[in-house]
């Protein structure tokens, strides 16, 4: 662990000095490398990608992303919110941050407000031609990425918006959906993707830690339920080895996301770092999958503190420099 953390701090600072020489806005005909180049971000047989809510800080829509998964040379994404957003879907009143107050009657008027956009949302997914997501994907497909999976999270939905999102998730080429796990998504959403020929995936965080936690009973749900663990999580929760997960249930997972955080001993808890500064055991995850070569993509969930004068497209980037590095 100690070999490996200063060989990887050296070589983020390496990483984080080539990205400030780049320029920006994101142009792919501006971007040196670009011009017609398609991107390929599979390492030794390690498929690296990211998951799109990484960049939920800059500008969001479809073609934005693009020009940001071409400048970190990724070509394979979990889609998040950004497909439902850049189709139009009528948008959900903004919830107070945590230190603001409302009165009864605003609190009375929010939801109010919520309950009418949820209806509206619904509406809106089930008269959304597919074609529109046919047309997305192949936007997608010219640029050389591949959308690997589809991050709806619909479980709380009504049984006609997740037969959308299965639909959705076929138009896109994608091997099925992700959403946060619980015991009712788990029990639910399944079905639904065995009744679609596809997956349910299903993301952790510190539930990972509570006592008496296993995977076991969400997988038994059924046989299309899958788990994306997140290995920082893990380790910042437990403060467990993740590649003991990724060994036990290897066959039921198909992708993993990944950051790096602080351990839960350490005397900043379970915090995110910018990878090379915490204490996730990164290398030992990406070279166990180097060697045992099981299909589970590795998309980067950039969820730290962006540095000043930097951004999510430049820390992404480096996020996948720093995996490479490693696997090269």
């Amino acid at each position: 662990m100690k070999n490996n953390t200063l060989s990887r701090r050296g070589f983020l600072g390496a990483a984080g000095a080539a990205s400030v020489l780049t320029g920006f806005p994101f142009k792919i005909s501006t971007v040196s490398g670009f011009r017609g180049t398609k991107p390929n971000s599979k390492v030794a047989g390690v498929q690296l990608g990211v998951t799109t809510y990484s960049y939920r800080s800059m500008p969001h829509k479809v073609d934005d992303v693009i020009e940001y998964l071409l400048y970190a040379g990724v070509n394979s994404i979990e889609l998040r919110h950004v497909a439902e957003e850049d189709l139009g879907i009528p948008p959900a009143p903004r919830w107070p941050r945590r230190n603001e107050r409302l009165t009864d009657k605003e609190r009375a008027e929010l939801v109010k407000a919520a309950e009418a956009a949820r209806e509206a949302q619904r509406r809106w997914r089930l008269s959304l031609p597919m074609e529109r997501y046919v047309e997305m994907r192949k936007k997608f497909n010219k640029a050389g990425i591949n959308v690997y999976i589809a991050k709806f999270a619909p479980s709380s939905w009504s049984d006609e918006e997740i037969d959308y999102a299965y639909r959705a998730t076929k138009a896109l080429g994608a091997i099925g959906i992700t959403d946060e796990l619980s015991d009712e998504a788990c029990r639910r959403l399944g079905k639904f993707a065995e009744k679609h020929n596809s997956l349910a995936m299903f993301h952790t965080h510190g539930q990972v830690a509570e006592p008496g936690f296993s995977f076991d009973k969400y997988i038994a749900y059924s046989p299309a339920n899958m788990i994306n663990p997140d290995v920082g999580h893990y380790y910042g929760a437990t403060g467990l080895h993740p590649n003991e997960v990724l060994i036990k249930y290897h066959d039921r997972i198909r992708s993993i996301h990944i950051k790096d955080k602080t351990g839960p001993k350490h005397p900043t808890p379970n915090e995110n770092r910018p990878f090379g500064g915490g204490e996730t055991p990164i290398a030992d995850v990406l070279l166990l999958l180097k060697k045992e070569k099981w299909p589970i993509s590795v998309d980067v969930e950039m969820e730290y503190r962006i540095p000043e004068g930097s951004d999510a497209a430049k820390e992404v980037k480096k996020c996948i420099d720093y995996m490479r590095n490693i696997l090269e």
